[in-house]
């Protein structure tokens, strides 16, 4: 069983910065894809940004390229989102993810709420206009 808890998440204005942390307990981190996904309230959760196994492959929703950078350091267990010129549209509950990957998939990440097995509490993310 895997734990994930999530920080970082706050208030911030129009075009600032935000980096969302996540820490993993309980499993072996680096056999998981890690992802970030998001909820707006009534709305559904939709994915972020995801990264494989060894961090050598990333994936990005096309609303968040160029803005926001998924990392991870498996030696702290932590997948990181760097979130800059946040967006009003960017509020929401963030959530990381993770996906066990057998080693042959090591460079797998993928972009569906169906394929994670474990999540986080989430944290609020509200940008201000």
């Amino acid at each position: 069983q895997v734990q994930l808890v999530e920080s970082g998440g706050g208030l911030v204005q129009d075009g600032g910065s935000l980096r969302l942390s996540c820490t993993a307990s309980g499993g072996i981190f680096s056999r998981y894809a890690m992802g970030w996904f998001r909820q707006a309230p009534g709305k559904e959760r939709e994915f972020v940004a995801a990264i494989s196994r060894s961090g050598g492959n990333t994936d990005y929703a096309d609303s968040v390229k160029g803005r926001f950078t998924i990392s991870r350091d498996n030696a702290k267990n932590t997948v990181y989102l760097q979130m800059n010129s946040l967006q009003p549209a960017d509020t929401a509950v963030y959530y990381c993810a993770a996906d066990y990957k057998p080693t042959l998939l090591f460079s797998v990440c993928v972009p569906h709420v169906s394929a994670y097995d474990y999540w986080g509490q989430g944290t609020q993310v509200t940008v201000s206009s």
